[in-house]
């Protein structure tokens, strides 16, 4: 088993080395970054090649990784197959019901394609979610917030803050911001004319309108991104 999982991974590191590459990479280049031999990094492009893999070049050129691949099947790393089943038991317990179901679907899918022993490192997993009392809010909000971030459409909304002031408010919801307790809206706030963060459970009542707001989501994000000092480089 430690040996197929070597060349498992092994497999899985020559791909993901390709990936970072638009250009052709020199064999030896390859071979050295992996730690194997010339003759192995061969018989390993061979065998990506026969799964599928649109690997481009040879000897003494160099190899490409054409886009559009996706290896089947599936290999993750111990460290990676930890991390997806933690992050599903997260959502399963956090998310809405729509994602929670998604989460359980997903990781079945991921388990059904992945190679036996790290299938059985999916299944043994010992990272648990704790309980939570998160504040409720109602699963068809949530569910209706995400749908309305997708179409990019406007919402009309009664919002209660923390004093128990009630105010109407047009919105253009782009994101949501998931705590261990609450969730957040974030959204651009045409009373205020600036982003504005609502909880969710502060909101009492919500419409979606017919409007598409005029900023994409992914503009208002990176605008968002670069108000809150956020931008990565």
């Amino acid at each position: 088993m430690e040996a197929n999982m070597s060349r498992t991974q092994r497999l899985l590191d020559l791909m993901q080395i390709l990936r970072r590459h638009r250009y052709p990479l020199a064999g030896h280049a390859l071979a050295a970054e992996l730690g194997i031999s010339m003759r192995t990094l061969y018989r390993d492009i061979a065998t990506l090649q026969q799964q599928g893999a649109d690997i481009a070049g040879e000897a003494g050129v160099g190899y490409v990784l054409r886009p559009g691949f996706t290896l089947p099947p599936l290999m993750f790393s111990q460290q990676e197959t930890e991390a997806l089943v933690l992050g599903m038991r997260w959502v399963g317990r956090r998310g809405d019901s729509q994602l929670a179901q998604a989460a359980t679907n997903a990781l079945a899918k991921i388990a059904a394609v992945l190679p036996n022993e790290l299938r059985e490192e999916l299944d043994a997993s010992t990272l648990l979610i704790g309980p939570v009392e998160a504040i409720h809010v109602a699963d068809e909000t949530r569910v209706l917030i995400r749908e309305v971030i997708r179409l990019e459409r406007k919402i009309s909304v009664e919002y209660q803050d923390q004093a128990g002031s009630i105010s109407e408010r047009i919105l253009w919801p782009f994101a949501m911001g998931y705590f261990e307790q609450v969730q957040v809206l974030i959204a651009w706030c045409e009373l205020r004319a600036s982003f504005r963060h609502f909880r969710l459970d502060r909101i009492r009542t919500l419409t979606q309108l017919a409007q598409r707001y005029p900023r994409g989501r992914r503009a208002l994000m990176k605008a968002w991104c670069e108000t809150e000092g956020m931008c990565t480089t």
